[in-house]
């Protein structure tokens, strides 16, 4: 049985993983052992921040509607309260856009959410 010499298909493999690593530091872009590694963990990476993505955006979008609503004077969760109270259904992402455009439409709704809340005691 011949041999079996497969030098075509071994480049074809590490010209592969070579590209992914196109812009990594150091050896990590041109050697095949370590680039093999480094491209593993930056699959991995990514997959776990695809997931982590949604929660980062989740709590800047938060972050920036519990500040536009500070200087209205009140505090992210009665705002939220007062909103699901008087039946607006509006998600964070555009609640979020609509306080950093300085919409007054949010200002509408900031009021809207003011009559639904009880007076603190």
């Amino acid at each position: 049985m011949a041999r079996v010499k497969r030098g075509v298909s071994a480049k074809k493999t590490h010209k592969k993983i070579l590209q992914k690593a196109k812009g990594f530091r150091g050896r990590s872009k041109s050697t095949i052992k370590i680039a093999r590694q480094r491209v593993e963990k930056a699959g991995q990476y990514a997959y776990r921040d695809r997931r982590n993505k949604k929660r980062d955006f989740r709590s800047l979008w938060i972050v920036r509607i519990n500040a536009a609503v500070r200087a209205a004077g009140m505090t992210y969760s009665v705002f939220m309260n007062g909103l699901k109270k008087a039946g607006i259904e509006i998600d964070r992402k555009v609640l979020a856009e609509m306080a950093y455009a300085n919409d007054t439409g949010f200002q509408n709704l900031i009021e809207s959410a003011k009559r639904f809340t009880s007076e603190p005691k």
